[in-house]
């Protein structure tokens, strides 16, 4: 690339590069896990010399480590806001489902790598999924503790019942994905209503359970 080429052409350039790197992974990803996944595949697949790599990525675990924050990041405020709606508890948790539905559908790729990826053999990207599912909890914990219903619920209990709630949505997204065509053409219609209808009653015993937490524990 010239050098007599404005700052802002070559950035937007080499942006363009990163991403292309990162959605050839997400690609490649879909059949093999990152561990087993090689740098010239990446490249080869982009078109440009494994030299180019390493302008963006220092390894394939900070490509991973990138693909985590692709993948969740915009989960987390649609799923807040949910949380932060003044409906009933009932509509929340239909909405709540509908979204991680929503995603699945939009984003299958990214929901199998981290599917995959939690639990893999990367290090770096199993500690970060941890921290970006951690970060979704402190995020849920805050919606859920300005509700009324968690007046007089300690810290603890709210961050708890945050876990429990990431924990369903996650396995929630996971059950969807199993659930649809791996030949591409579709989905199982009625395993998929099962799925939601399971995720809503899952989620309505935790809220179930929320309203009469004091009672257990005291």
């Amino acid at each position: 690339m010239s050098h007599s080429e404005p700052v802002g052409v070559r950035q937007a350039q080499k942006q363009r590069t990163r991403q292309a790197l990162l959605d050839a992974a997400l690609g490649l990803l879909e059949e093999q896990s990152l561990s087993s996944m090689g740098l010239r595949e990446v490249t080869r697949a982009v078109g440009v010399a494994p030299t180019a790599f390493y302008r963006h990525f220092r390894d394939l675990g900070e490509l991973g480590v990138a693909l985590v924050q692709e993948s969740l990041a915009s989960l987390h405020a649609t799923v807040r806001a949910v949380l932060a709606e003044q409906a009933g508890a009932e509509e929340r948790i239909d909405h709540t489902v509908a979204v991680v539905e929503r995603y699945v559908r939009e984003h299958p790729a990214h929901v199998r790598f981290i599917a995959r990826e939690r639990h893999g053999g990367v290090r770096a990207v199993r500690q970060a999924i941890a921290g970006e599912l951690d970060r979704f909890a402190t995020e849920v914990a805050a919606a859920l503790k300005s509700q009324p219903v968690s007046q007089g619920w300690s810290d603890e209990d709210v961050r708890m019942l945050a876990e429990l709630y990431v924990d369903r949505l996650v396995m929630t997204a996971s059950a969807f994905l199993d659930v649809s065509d791996g030949e591409g053409e579709g989905v199982d219609s009625e395993r998929w209503r099962a799925v939601a209808r399971t995720a809503r009653r899952q989620l309505h015993l935790i809220s179930v359970g929320r309203q009469h937490w004091h009672d257990a524990v005291s």
